[in-house]
């Protein structure tokens, strides 16, 4: 097997490649390089992918098909919810040096890996919280982009996202097969946190890459301020659906 800049041959073609799609900086392109190395090698990463070419693709491609939305590549303020190993924050992060993410974490460990991670890939525009979205009251009203990957329920999603959006910012969320149920219940969601309904684009971010969307929705009136609820609520108790919405409203007005 041949290796380049630590990864085989063909990976580091793979990742090149990747960059090239997106435009990206030669320096960008070693950021990303650093990180998925580190993805593949430090057995702190919290991922249990470490085939090179499966990290690029599940991972890296599978983040940067963001760029592909316009709200996303003109973001200045951004924060990536449940962090965990980065993605999408990290690598989005490298791609887009002129904004600023904040990548929140509720596990003590991530947050800990993330932090190396942002030192060790030279992506100085990453800042690390260890808090419950929330709880994170310093965000409140005040990001223009909140991106989600493999992180709870749509309408769940939304709740975290929208008290954390300025009006007009977006929230990105990464999901796979299309749920008529699960969208139907985020569109009676957004309706009470002033958002608009979901703009599904199908992605593709690599061969081989089915069924991939990304869901698109834009904060269009201030979030009311029984928001965010306290934590657990939302999974507890998830907006959007008609069973649960008198609970959810009782409890904010205890609140």
């Amino acid at each position: 097997m041949t290796w380049s800049d630590g990864l085989p041959a063909g990976s580091a073609a793979r990742l090149t490649a990747l960059a090239g799609r997106y435009g990206l900086s030669d320096r960008a392109l070693a950021r990303l390089r650093a990180l998925v190395e580190l993805l593949i090698d430090d057995p702190l990463a919290p991922t249990a992918i470490r085939d090179p070419d499966r990290v690029i693709d599940d991972h890296l491609a599978d983040s940067l098909v963001a760029l592909e939305l316009e709200p996303v590549r003109r973001a200045r303020q951004a924060v990536d919810l449940g962090s965990g190993a980065g993605l999408p924050g990290l690598a989005l992060a490298a791609a887009l040096p002129e904004a600023q993410f904040v990548l929140l974490e509720s596990a003590a460990r991530k947050c800990a890996f993330l932090t190396q991670a942002a030192g060790v890939c030279r992506i100085p525009n990453v800042e690390v919280i260890h808090e419950r979205a929330e709880s994170w009251r310093a965000g409140l009203g005040s990001n223009d982009l909140v991106t989600a990957r493999a992180l709870a329920p749509l309408a769940v999603v939304a709740e975290y996202a929208a008290p954390l959006l300025r009006v007009g910012g977006a929230l990105v969320a990464w999901r796979g097969r299309r749920d008529p149920e699960a969208e139907a219940a985020a569109a009676r969601a957004a309706v009470e946190l002033g958002l608009a309904s979901s703009d599904i684009r199908p992605v593709h971010p690599y061969d081989g890459a089915d069924n991939r969307n990304l869901y698109l929705t834009f904060k269009v009136m201030q979030t009311p301020s029984g928001f965010p609820r306290r934590p657990g609520m939302a999974l507890k108790r998830p907006l959007g659906s008609p069973s649960a919405a008198p609970d959810a409203s009782s409890d904010r007005v205890r609140r």
